[in-house]
């Protein structure tokens, strides 16, 4: 049985008077895939982004590889081994390529740079043709691609990707998918996946939450949601396929 690795209990969030998640319960074991999948503003991105203290959870705790981190800074969680890949990708459009993934081994001094850019291009191999190139002039794709090859440049033990699929073509999509499931798989990389195509979303995730209006309302095994009548209705049926 592998061990927990991430692990909300009861967290309350809230942006000022407004109260976001309402008792969140979840947990990612070593080596899963967990995704969450929910509509708009159900607050699964603020469940993502609680877990790096912003917002700072009101109440709960949250830990990692058993460890507390509710209260630890941002950047004490992010050596612990988490990284992000925020919605909307959010590279730094201005620094090149080269430059963007440096900023991604920075989080731990950059001790392994060279063999890290090495493998981060074997798996996007576009980006080692882009290197020289500004973030902000790639494709949406290729942005998605460095977001995430610079998140994989902290050598994470969790890495959280919120709406990876965002804006991007099928085919690009169907690559992301595919390069997060030969993580897992490879290299037994834990992720934690926010994401509005619940159909792909539960084709490759272990495990998964259905999150509504700040609570999870349902969880299991990625295939036994993608077999109820309820989730195909509310996020299938008529969706992205």
């Amino acid at each position: 049985m592998s061990s927990t690795l991430l692990s909300l209990r009861n967290v309350v969030a809230a942006y000022g008077s407004i109260v976001a998640l309402k008792g969140v319960d979840l947990e990612v074991k070593e080596g899963e895939i967990v995704a969450m999948i929910g509509a708009n503003g159900a607050g699964k991105s603020t469940t993502m982004m609680s877990i790096f203290g912003m917002p700072r959870a009101r109440a709960g705790s949250i830990t990692f590889d058993g460890q507390d981190i509710t209260g630890l800074p941002t950047h004490e969680i992010a050596r612990l081994g988490l990284a992000q890949c925020p919605e909307g990708r959010r590279i730094f459009p201005r620094m090149t390529v080269h430059e963007n993934l440096k900023m991604g081994a920075e989080i731990n001094g950059a001790a392994h740079f060279k063999q890290d850019l090495e493998r981060v291009c074997a798996i996007f191999p576009r980006l080692s043709q882009r290197l020289l190139q500004r973030g902000g002039t790639l494709s949406g794709g290729e942005q998605q691609m460095l977001a995430i090859a610079r998140a994989l440049m902290m050598r994470p033990r969790l890495l959280m990707l919120d709406e990876p699929s965002l804006g991007l073509a099928p085919i690009i999509v169907k690559q992301i998918f595919s390069t997060i499931k030969e993580l897992n798989q490879r290299d037994g990389l834990s992720v934690l996946l926010v994401e509005q195509d619940a159909n792909h979303a539960l084709k490759l995730a272990h495990r998964a939450y259905v999150m509504v209006n700040g609570k999870i309302t349902m969880s299991g095994t990625g295939t036994e949601l993608l077999a109820r009548d309820e989730i195909r209705a509310a996020y299938l049926e008529g969706g992205r396929h």
